[in-house]
């Protein structure tokens, strides 16, 4: 066969040919990249996932709140060598109440064992003794401050008499650890001026006095807070046969009263009850004294001029 019986190539053949081969290497070399970055994505193992999506999502921790209050001390006292806290006491060591005025925590206190040791400061050594039985009660008491470790209470007793030094209410610091501690949400609220007695209740006052009689300029009636420390049925004719609700508040004048070396403040019966005529307690109607007699020691009383 002639030369000129071969087909004539046409120019260009070889390189479309050449560069469509290109084309297809470039396409499967970007299909394997992308498969291999998908594998390595899907490819993780649940734990690594895992731990990923935790680092995103786990919350900050809170840190836990700071104690409040003074240190905790867990010495071991002798609390039968420390005087006692009652009613017939006189501990000039102890303070007398910094705020008369002010509002109660909401809370009773009373010793776990016989005697639970009371500190005048939390940080020194402990001055007095407050006992979990005792006749002439006193021993659940309210408590004006709540620490982690610490409560500050009111308590029976006197710093001094009134001819001789502060009558004014007693306070204290007891631990945490040698009471119990209980809530309570009743207090009793007096204003002399308003002639008004209510007991409040979760907040809610309940009037149950619009007029009664208190103490005269001579023998006035302690103002400020103070707790039911006893209740009781008396012999005294005038109470009629009711109960006699006593404060742990003493008279600011009186150094004693009805040849006792104490003048505790009380609310109680009495035909005579208007105006300014008492040795300090104060006088009611059956209905008012019957519903103080139900509240429990260590019930707050706030008494206001």
């Amino acid at each position: 066969m002639s030369d000129q019986e071969h087909p004539t190539r046409k120019p260009g053949a070889r390189a479309g040919a050449l560069i469509g081969l290109g084309s297809v290497v470039v396409i499967a070399v970007v299909i394997a990249i992308v498969a291999v970055v998908v594998w390595s994505r899907t490819d993780a193992t649940p734990a690594a996932r895992s731990a990923s999506t935790a680092e995103l999502s786990s919350p900050t921790p809170t840190p836990s709140p700071a104690p409040t209050g003074f240190p905790a001390n867990h010495a071991v006292y002798d609390a039968t060598a420390l005087p006692q806290a009652n009613v017939f006491a006189v501990l000039p060591q102890l303070p007398v109440d910094a705020e008369p005025h002010a509002s109660f925590a909401g809370y009773t206190a009373r010793p776990l064992a016989d005697l639970a040791p009371i500190w005048a400061d939390p940080l020194g050594d402990p001055v007095a003794a407050l006992p979990r039985e005792y006749r002439y009660g006193g021993t659940t008491v309210a408590v004006i401050e709540k620490q982690n470790d610490w409560v500050h209470v009111l308590l029976t007793g006197r710093q001094g008499i009134p001819s001789a030094g502060n009558p004014a209410q007693l306070t204290g610091w007891l631990r945490t650890t040698d009471i119990e501690l209980a809530p309570i949400d009743v207090t009793v609220e007096v204003s002399i001026s308003a002639r008004t007695i209510d007991i409040v209740r979760a907040g809610v006052p309940e009037r149950i006095a619009s007029d009664f009689a208190w103490g005269t300029d001579q023998t006035p009636t302690p103002l400020g807070r103070s707790f039911i420390h006893l209740t009781e049925v008396t012999s005294f004719e005038y109470a009629r046969g009711l109960p006699t609700v006593y404060l742990s508040l003493q008279s600011p004048t009186l150094d004693g009263f009805g040849g006792q070396d104490v003048a505790v403040t009380a609310f109680h019966y009495h035909d005579e009850r208007t105006g300014a005529i008492s040795n300090g307690c104060i006088r009611l109607d059956e209905a008012a004294i019957t519903g103080l007699a139900e509240l429990p020691a260590g019930t707050g009383v706030s008494i206001r001029p």
